[in-house]
């Protein structure tokens, strides 16, 4: 099979959808690979790298000529004029945030598989794990910058000093990007809160870290007290190929001292704080009732060498999947990638982004 692989075009992504190992795992399967000239530079991978693995570089139309396009991001207002009905596309698509991209690739008949929809029997999404661990890790670390008052927020320092409490980092969600942004907090010495409605997965964070993460059971008033009293606010809430439920209400944001931190991760998904808007890389941040709101998108863009590596790594075996088999055989030998076929034909296959759409299912 021919594989393409463009350069992302997203505002701010340097990823790039396959390292030069996973091209070589490819190549050596017998694939052909076409990689866009310089589609890797973002990421620390030359050109060159590409072709000693067994890639061939090629131009944008090239790459988009390809039986099988692998992305990072969903296709932009100024891909989808590549978008064809025998094209198979594989990669993150967050279709319920951005409509107009299911309705590009609707109307060009393409076969879309969501990597964050591919979800194994025991309910965990694969895929979109390895962006969810880097986007958590990443969260305290771009909070803890805009508290700084240069950037505008309280001048709060996470980790405190001696005989200075630390600032309070309140996370929404106790998923994996809750877990890992909650995690990160703790090591930065920071007081943090994690909220949840599983009790049973709070009691797994609470025997692990022995009270340095203190839990809380999720309800509207324990939301309410627990934002407004917080420095840093991480949302982590995921509805898998759904919109983000919202959680943290105008209200709740109105509650929270100036020049406090929201970094909402669930912002690709719609966000889960009221108040968020998405930003980009180049202009992160949005000032609303005197709180700093980051609602970058693509947040592992900001670390695409370890990303790009993190995410191929997961994505290479179901993209060899689907290119020694074709979909057909795929989908029926994969239960979970199956899972990731979104839009096929002309409709939405998958009934939750169907639904999030209001559109019928299949």
């Amino acid at each position: 099979m021919i594989i393409g692989v463009p350069t992302e075009v997203k505002p701010g992504e340097n990823r790039v959808a396959v390292t030069p190992d996973g091209v070589r795992e490819l190549a050596h399967r017998g694939h052909r690979v076409l990689v866009e000239e310089g589609a890797g530079v973002g990421s620390s991978f030359p050109d060159a790298d590409f072709v000693a693995a067994g890639a061939f570089t090629v131009d944008t139309a090239g790459a988009w000529s390809a039986d099988l396009v692998v992305k990072v991001k969903e296709p932009q207002a100024e891909e989808f004029g590549r978008l064809r009905r025998d094209l198979l596309l594989f990669t993150y698509l967050h279709l319920a945030a951005y409509p107009e991209v299911a309705e590009a690739l609707l109307a060009a008949g393409t076969t879309a598989l969501a990597y964050e929809t591919v979800r194994l029997p025991s309910g965990a999404l694969p895929l979109l794990a390895p962006m969810s661990e880097v986007a958590g890790r990443l969260a305290p670390q771009i909070g803890a910058h805009f508290l700084e008052r240069g950037q505008g927020g309280r001048g709060v320092l996470l980790a405190g000093a001696p005989g200075v409490r630390p600032g309070r980092v309140v996370v929404i969600g106790a998923g994996t990007v809750g877990l890992n942004a909650a995690w990160i907090a703790q090591g930065m010495e920071a007081e943090v809160f994690l909220i949840d409605r599983d009790l049973d997965r709070l009691r797994v964070v609470d025997q692990i870290h022995r009270g340095r993460i203190m839990t809380l059971a999720s309800n509207r008033a324990v939301v309410e007290r627990s934002v407004a009293e917080a420095d840093l606010v991480i949302g982590a809430v995921l509805v898998p190929g759904g919109r983000a439920p919202v959680v943290v209400t105008e209200a709740m944001v109105r509650s929270m001292r100036p020049g406090a931190v929201i970094v909402d991760v669930a912002v690709d998904q719609g966000g889960c704080v009221e108040t968020t808007v998405e930003t980009t890389h180049d202009d992160p941040v949005v000032e609303r009732f005197g709180v700093l709101h980051y609602g970058v998108g693509n947040m592992p863009a900001a670390v695409p060498h370890t990303s790009t590596y993190a995410l191929t790594n997961a994505t290479i075996p179901y993209v060899a999947l689907l290119a020694d088999h074709g979909i057909e055989a795929a989908l029926g030998a994969d239960g979970a990638l199956a899972g990731g076929l979104t839009v096929h034909d002309g409709r939405i296959t998958n009934p939750v982004v169907a639904e999030a759409l209001g559109r019928s299912g299949p």
